[in-house]
């Protein structure tokens, strides 16, 4: 009696599988966008530990590469005008003690991009280095690289984590990261006008590349970027000048937070 009892309410479930109906198909839709979304984010995971250089940018003088060698070896070194890249395995200070590949590329005007473009595919991180003291000098200069590190089309797919290093903040003249970035800011919301503004070449292409940084509408922040971006004080040198150690705990707790 029992099994004939059944019966009807078995008869009905294999017809509800035969020709699902709205309740079955809503199941069947939302497993099918649960299996989507992990393959997703297994695809960007995946796209992203494959990722594992930290780019060293920044105009020539800034000091990128005595904090290239301060963070491999810790030492003091004299360093010279770099014509071509350096790269070197970095251990992060973490629980993990993974390891990245620290890339010390040149910041000479006519060598900065073709490096960049070499290896801009691999950057988990850039670490752009600015002179504190020079900054005031500078600062057209130093925007106008930035902007077009961020108006890259592979810097803004792959979004890899933005350090402003504030480099040199042993000398008393030393400008603030406050400051820097809020100097940044205002000089890449200007080039962002003037390059929207900018005429077209024969065949119809935009000579001065991609016009819109950030938010249209709204004045420049470096929150509208799709990458997180954050800015430390730092110096190579170091405080107690040569013979001391560098003083860049911020960005050593920042690598070990993106390796």
């Amino acid at each position: 009696s029992m099994a004939s009892g059944l019966k009807p309410h078995l008869e009905a479930l294999r017809r509800e599988m035969a020709a699902p109906g709205p309740a079955v198909l809503s199941v069947l839709l939302a497993l099918l966008v649960v299996v989507i979304t992990f393959l997703i984010w297994r695809f960007v995971q995946g796209r992203r530990s494959s990722r594992k250089a930290v780019l060293l940018l920044g105009l020539c003088d800034a000091g990128k590469t005595l904090l290239f060698a301060r963070l491999l070896t810790g030492r003091y070194r004299d360093t010279q005008t770099s014509i071509t890249d350096s790269s070197a395995v970095y251990r992060a200070r973490n629980d993990k003690g993974a390891n990245v590949t620290l890339i010390d590329l040149p910041g000479h005007e006519s060598l900065r991009l073709q490096f960049l473009e070499r290896f801009k595919a691999a950057a988990r991180a850039i670490v752009f280095v600015v002179d504190s003291v020079a900054f005031q000098r500078e600062v057209k200069d130093v925007a106008e690289f930035l902007y077009q590190v961020l108006v890259d089309s592979t810097v803004l797919k792959n979004a890899p984590a933005l350090l402003i290093a504030c480099n040199k903040q042993d000398v008393t003249m030393a400008k603030s990261a406050k400051l820097i970035q809020q100097q940044l800011e205002k000089e890449l919301n200007t080039l962002r006008v003037t390059r929207s503004a900018a005429p077209t070449s024969l065949d119809g292409s935009a000579t001065g590349g991609p016009a819109q940084l950030g938010k249209k509408g709204k004045d420049f922040d470096f929150s509208q970027l799709p990458m997180k971006v954050e800015f430390v004080e730092c110096s190579a040198r170091g405080s107690k000048g040569e013979e001391g150690d560098a003083d860049f705990e911020g960005l050593e707790k920042w690598l070990a937070k993106i390796a």
